[in-house]
């Protein structure tokens, strides 16, 4: 069993490190390393009608492009959160930025269908490695306190980036065309990578992690093991898994082509709605991490009620009796698609606790594995309902209720014990806390 970790809730400990300007500079570097590894993830969202006709693919095919980029993703994440414990941020970060730089520009320059494949999978391994590092960063700068409130404003400069994409990106490809949109746009790895290694520390001086064991594989199977072992690790996975694919996918893939091939919309007034999604995650974030920093009980609730609400739009937005929903409720359905990100970092709030600092970038990993790996599910399901169905989009996409029963019986079934063992981690916390001799 794990050390007793404090709760967010708890005052600061001695060990907290104190914040402040300096740690939100470095703090700030690493994060937009994450805002432009989600403007590339994101790229094709805004591109994939135009990827389809430049590589003369059906549904099925198209949707190999996110499958692919987020198989590697999720598939990087132990690997990745084990390379974080071990290495450090900067060391993962830098890595990450070559390789999602490099994998943007060929996807530019690729003339053929599995080349451009080829190109996603590199990309994937690339921003697989931002996200955990840069909670790993500022867990490392920031007292626990402000865990869920920085983990919120971290996936608010990924939504950043999404908006980034959406807007900007489509313009672009419509000026500009598919090279050098794709080709430009990867000008700023570069950018992020100068701040990296001119900017960038681990830990603020006087802070240094306790120094971590050889990296055998009897070591990373303990690392493994032991946070898999905790509940609130596999509620947090759980929780990620259920609420963070219906937006992910609509936002990654096909979100465009239902708007403008099932509802009738224009590219431009599809964009616009997309852009709704990408707001309401912004503000919703924010919302969040205020309600989850002052009130830890409400995790649970919160994250069950975005699953509900999500489900109840879509089933409202699919059995609309008319051929096209009205614009009314498509705006009401991207308002609500906004909450899925937020809700899914509640998963990472109850991985955080549960683990011992050394461990955080593995019970991250683990966590983060779980939204990636139900958005590659549904964006394979919905490609191939798609192509069977003869693009009957209903019926693509009530492939959703699916993933969503399944993750809401798992989220049940775990988080009473979750609870019990952080109750009795704070109590365990609170009384060593007053025998420490002082």
């Amino acid at each position: 069993m794990s050390p007793p970790a404090a709760s967010p809730s708890t005052h600061l400990a001695p060990s907290d490190p104190p914040g402040g300007r300096r740690a939100a500079l470095v703090w700030g570097v690493g994060v937009s390393v994450y805002l432009v590894a989600v403007v590339f993830r994101t790229s094709l969202g805004v591109a994939g009608l135009d990827a389809a006709d430049r590589f003369h693919v059906n549904a099925s095919a198209l949707s190999a492009f996110s499958i692919l980029q987020l198989l590697v993703y999720a598939g990087m994440q132990i690997p990745v959160g084990l390379m974080v414990d071990r290495l450090g941020t900067r060391k993962v970060l830098t890595l990450g930025i070559v390789l999602f730089t490099a994998g943007q520009l060929a996807f530019a320059l690729s003339p053929s269908y599995g080349m451009a494949l080829a190109a996603r999978a590199l990309l994937g391994c690339g921003d697989a490695m931002t996200f955990i590092s840069v909670l790993r960063l500022g867990s490392r700068w920031f007292p626990a306190r402000r865990g869920p409130m920085i983990a919120q404003v971290a996936a608010l400069f990924g939504v950043l980036g999404n908006l980034m994409s959406t807007i900007l990106l489509s313009r672009l490809l419509d000026g500009l065309g598919w090279t050098a949109t794709f080709a430009g746009s990867a000008a700023a790895g570069a950018v992020v990578l100068a701040l990296v290694l001119a900017f960038l520390k681990d830990h603020p001086e006087g802070y240094e992690p306790a120094p971590v064991p050889k990296a055998g594989v009897a070591y990373i199977r303990r690392q493994i093991a032991a946070a898999w072992r905790e509940p609130g690790t596999r509620l947090g996975m759980w929780v990620h898994f259920t609420t963070q694919f219906p937006a992910m996918v609509f936002l990654l893939l096909w979100g465009m082509p239902f708007l403008v091939e099932a509802q009738g919309m224009s590219r431009g007034r599809a964009g616009e709605l997309l852009t709704v999604v990408v707001l309401s995650n912004m503000v919703v974030g924010l919302v969040y991490g205020q309600i989850i920093a002052r009130h830890h009980t409400a995790r649970a609730p919160l994250a069950l009620g975005t699953v509900g609400a999500t489900a109840l739009m879509w089933a409202a937005t699919l059995a609309y009796p008319a051929d096209r929903a009205p614009m009314w409720l498509l705006v009401t359905l991207c308002l609500v698609l906004g909450a899925c990100g937020p809700a899914s970092m509640i998963g990472f709030d109850f991985a955080r606790p549960a683990n011992p600092p050394e461990r955080q970038g593995t019970a991250s990993g683990i966590v983060n594995i779980g939204g990636f790996t139900a958005s590659m599910t549904t964006l394979l399901a919905i490609g191939v309902l798609l192509d069977a169905t003869g693009d009957d989009y209903r019926i693509a996409f009530l492939s959703v209720f699916v993933l969503q029963a399944l993750g809401v019986a798992q989220i049940l079934r775990l988080r009473g014990r979750t609870a019990r063992l952080e109750r009795e981690r704070l109590v365990a916390s609170r009384v060593e806390a007053v025998h420490v001799p002082v």
